[in-house]
């Protein structure tokens, strides 16, 4: 799986389980480590071990992949989960506010979720709108 797909994903597993403000970062061009940097964020520490544990286990049940190295706890504020060409930050909102990775890697792009570039848009009819009616 190539890292943009793996860093995808990564987002999408998070998501399943309504992690808050996640991004992906575009390191490419300002990092030899790594390609891409998952953030997410959780509001407790149950909220963040099940975000990691999504992660993990389906990346590693479904996918075979490990993490190389797996930095914090689960009972702490802040995880990291490096799978060598994508770099997962699972952190406590207030953690991740005070160390702000974004600022401090603020030259790399943001990915575009796929679901952000499609807009819902109303479908057109040729009938006019109906007036509702008012008292008076």
């Amino acid at each position: 799986m190539d890292s943009k797909k793996l860093a995808l994903l990564c987002r999408d597993l998070a998501d399943n389980k309504k992690a808050e403000n996640i991004v992906i970062l575009d390191v490419r061009k300002l990092s030899s480590v790594t390609d891409y940097f998952v953030l997410a964020s959780g509001t407790s520490q149950p909220h963040l071990r099940a975000i990691v544990e999504e992660i993990s286990s389906q990346l590693r049940d479904v996918h075979d992949l490990r993490p190389a190295r797996s930095e914090g706890t689960k009972n702490g504020t802040w995880v990291v989960m490096d799978y060598f060409d994508v770099i997962v930050h699972v952190m406590h909102t207030e953690t991740r506010l005070r160390y702000d990775l974004e600022g401090l890697w603020g030259d790399a792009k943001p990915v575009k979720s796929a679901k952000a570039v499609k807009v819902a848009k109303a479908p057109k009819t040729d009938k006019p709108a109906k007036k509702r009616a008012t008292k008076a």
